[in-house]
C-alpha cells in the first residue's frame, strides 16, 4: 500500500540521519520503475541493473541535499537519467542486426553491442510500469535517437512528464526539451511503420498472441516448415543477435529453417518453453537439452511479423532460467523443475 508524504517524510529524515533500513523502504518501491527506466535508456538488460545500483548510491551519498523540493520518486529519475546520460558517453548504442546494414553471413559478433531482451512475464513489480511501453521495436528505434533526445523523449512521451517538469530534471529550458522532443519524434517516423508511433499501453500478451505463440512453439518442436510457413506474415523480419545475418520475408526465413531441420541431417531436437518478454510472447528454447536462444515474437494479425531470437545464451540467466533442460523434465509452476 502506498505510503503517505508524513510517512514518507519521516522515512526521508531517518534516511538522511543515516538509517539505511529507512533508506530502502524508501528506494525499493521504485526500483522496478527506475530498472525499466535506464533499460530504455541503454537497451540493455544487465546495465540497467547497474545503472540502478549507481543510482542508489548516488542517492544514497546525496540525500542530505535532498530538501523535498520535488517528489522522492522525481528526485530519483532525476539522478537515475543524469546516470545514464553520464553512462551513454562512453557506450555504443545498443543494435540489432538489421540496424547494421544488408544481411551479412559471417559468425557472431560479440564485439558489438546488442540489444537485450527484457523479461516482464514474472516479476509482479513490473505491473507498476506495465502502462508504458518497451516492447522491442520501439526500444531499438529509440536507440538511434542522440542519448539527451532519448531521455526528453521517454520522459515526455513515455512517462507523460510535462514539459517543464522535464526541462528541471535535464536543467535545461521548456523551449530545448520540446525541440528536443520534435527532432525526437521525426527520427523515430523515419524508424517505424506509421502505424506504429501510437504506442498504447500493454499489459501482457493477448490471447490471440499466446495462440500463436504455441502454435509457433509446436511447429518448433516438431521441425514443422508447413506449420511454420503458415504463422509468419509474408514480410517478417528474422533476426538472431549476435549473428548479424537477418532475413526479411516468409520464403527467405523458411529457407533459412529449411536447412537446420533437414530430416536428413536434422541439428537436434528441439524443447520450447513459454516466456514474457517486452511484454511480448516469447519462448525459450533448449536444443538437445542446452540453452539454444530465447525467441520474442512481433504478433500482427494473426501471424509473426517480427522475429527475434537471441541466440547470447547469458539473457537465459536475466529470465531465471537453467542453462540446460532434458527434453523430458518436467515443469513446475509454469517454470522448469531445477
Amino acid at each position: 500500500m502506498p505510503r503517505g508524504d508524513g510517512v514518507e517524510d519521516g522515512l526521508v529524515a531517518q534516511a538522511r540521519g543515516g538509517d539505511e533500513g529507512a533508506f530502502a523502504e524508501l528506494v525499493d518501491r521504485h526500483r522496478s520503475e527506475l530498472r525499466v527506466h535506464c533499460y530504455r535508456m541503454l537497451g540493455s538488460f544487465e546495465e540497467a541493473e547497474d545503472l540502478v545500483q549507481e543510482t542508489l548510491l548516488r542517492a544514497w551519498k546525496g540525500l542530505p541535499a535532498f530538501e523535498g523540493r520535488s517528489s522522492l520518486r522525481a528526485w530519483l529519475y532525476r539522478i537515475a537519467t543524469n546516470a545514464c546520460l553520464d553512462a551513454l558517453e562512453t557506450r555504443e548504442r545498443r543494435v540489432l542486426p538489421h540496424d547494421l546494414g544488408p544481411p551479412e553471413t559471417e559468425g557472431p559478433r560479440m564485439d558489438i553491442p546488442w540489444l537485450q531482451p527484457y523479461p516482464t512475464g514474472n516479476d509482479p513489480a513490473t505491473a507498476a510500469v506495465s502502462r508504458e511501453t518497451i516492447e522491442l521495436a520501439f526500444l531499438a528505434a529509440i536507440q538511434h535517437l542522440p542519448p539527451r533526445q532519448r531521455a526528453v523523449l521517454i520522459l515526455r512521451d513515455v512517462l507523460g512528464w510535462p514539459s517543464r517538469q522535464t526541462a528541471e530534471l535535464l536543467d535545461g529550458t521548456q523551449a530545448s526539451v520540446n525541440s528536443a522532443l520534435q527532432r525526437a519524434r521525426a527520427t523515430l517516423r523515419q524508424r517505424l511503420p506509421g502505424h506504429r508511433l501510437d504506442w498504447a499501453a500493454r499489459n501482457h500478451p493477448t490471447g490471440e498472441e499466446r495462440a500463436v505463440l504455441r502454435r509457433y512453439m509446436d511447429a518448433a518442436e516438431r521441425a514443422d516448415l508447413a506449420a511454420m510457413a503458415d504463422l509468419l506474415a509474408e514480410e517478417v523480419r528474422a533476426t538472431m543477435p549476435p549473428y548479424p545475418t537477418w532475413f526479411l520475408g516468409r520464403e527467405a526465413v523458411l529457407g533459412s529453417l529449411r536447412a537446420s531441420w533437414d530430416p536428413a541431417h536434422p541439428i537436434g531436437r528441439f524443447t520450447m518453453l513459454p516466456l514474457e518478454a517486452n511484454r511480448q510472447p516469447a519462448a525459450a528454447a533448449y536444443l538437445d537439452g542446452r540453452a539454444f536462444a530465447i525467441a520474442v515474437l512481433g504478433v500482427e494479425g494473426g501471424r509473426i511479423n517480427e522475429l527475434t531470437a537471441f541466440h547470447d545464451v547469458r539473457v537465459f540467466e536475466a529470465f531465471g532460467l537453467p542453462m540446460t533442460f532434458p527434453p523430458d523434465a518436467r515443469l513446475e509452476g509454469g517454470r522448469p523443475r531445477r
